[in-house]
């Protein structure tokens, strides 16, 4: 499977709630770091378990996802009823069709406030 279609599959079975398609994806050395958070995730079991046992009321809109060979940058929105609008940058790789490892940049919107400095220079969103 070429890498794009591995992120693709990755957000969709992410969506589906289908961790055993999920695991079929991951190498089952997979590392994946969340640096906001200062977390390392290491193993495909921790992984797809930290995914199954998140807090219900999710969903994931895939915004675009862009590659360069082995390496595959994802941007995805994730609404939650209780938790609000959260965005992801993923940086993967993927290699063989398994996503070997990857760096995610979690963020909730408006949780970075814009400084009163940049008002003239800016526009809100």
């Amino acid at each position: 499977m070429e890498p794009s279609k591995a992120i693709e599959a990755f957000w969709d079975r992410m969506q589906a709630r289908d961790w055993k398609g999920l695991s079929e994806l991951l190498a089952e050395d997979l590392v994946v770091e969340w640096p906001v958070s200062r977390e390392r995730i290491e193993g495909r079991g921790n992984f797809v378990r930290i995914n199954a046992e998140y807090p219900e009321g999710w969903a994931i809109k895939v915004l675009r996802i862009v590659a360069d060979g082995e390496v595959v940058v994802s941007e995805v929105e994730v609404p939650h009823d209780a938790m609000g609008v959260h965005r992801v940058v993923s940086f993967w790789t993927v290699r063989g069709g398994k996503i070997v490892d990857g760096r995610e940049y979690w963020t909730e919107l408006g949780s970075d406030p814009s400084p009163e400095w940049r008002a003239a220079y800016v526009q809100r969103v």
